[in-house]
């Protein structure tokens, strides 16, 4: 194990304890709710667009689980702050693991990408391309 990874691996543990962005938004443009029954990770994504009703202006989180869902989470929501909600809807598994710097076992990947699936299909659900009662299920 190199000294790269005890850094990423230290930066993990700090957005797991420190989280960034947690709490809820007051009136969110889009909120979602996800989980990932296998693990027990719940996470709740709130989505503030600017007034171009595209950029991301503002993102918290709440939610509870390990320390992969809950730092990959802190991340992302400042990671997504200035993106357009194209370019969240562009993300996948990669850019979410690529964010967190460490190898992460195939099981753990779902835990990682937990906070991204919520997030996009919160997204999804806003732009009506998905049904509005449907909760994102990450197993």
């Amino acid at each position: 194990m190199g000294l790269g990874s005890d850094m990423y691996r230290q930066q993990i543990l700090d957005h797991y304890k420190n989280p960034r962005n947690y709490g809820e938004l007051e009136d969110p443009t889009f909120s979602h709710v996800g989980e990932n029954p296998m693990c027990g990770d719940e996470i709740r994504m709130d989505v503030n667009l600017a007034d171009d009703g595209e950029t991301i202006e503002q993102v918290a989180f709440t939610g509870d689980g390990c320390a992969i869902s809950q730092a990959s989470a802190s991340m992302l929501s400042s990671e997504l702050q200035g993106k357009t909600v194209e370019g969240l809807l562009e993300m996948d598994r990669d850019d979410v693991v690529d964010m967190l710097g460490v190898d992460i076992s195939p099981m753990r990947v779902k835990c990682a990408v937990l906070a991204e699936k919520v997030a996009q299909d919160g997204a999804e659900i806003y732009q009506g391309d998905l049904e509005k009662d449907r909760t994102t299920t990450e197993d």
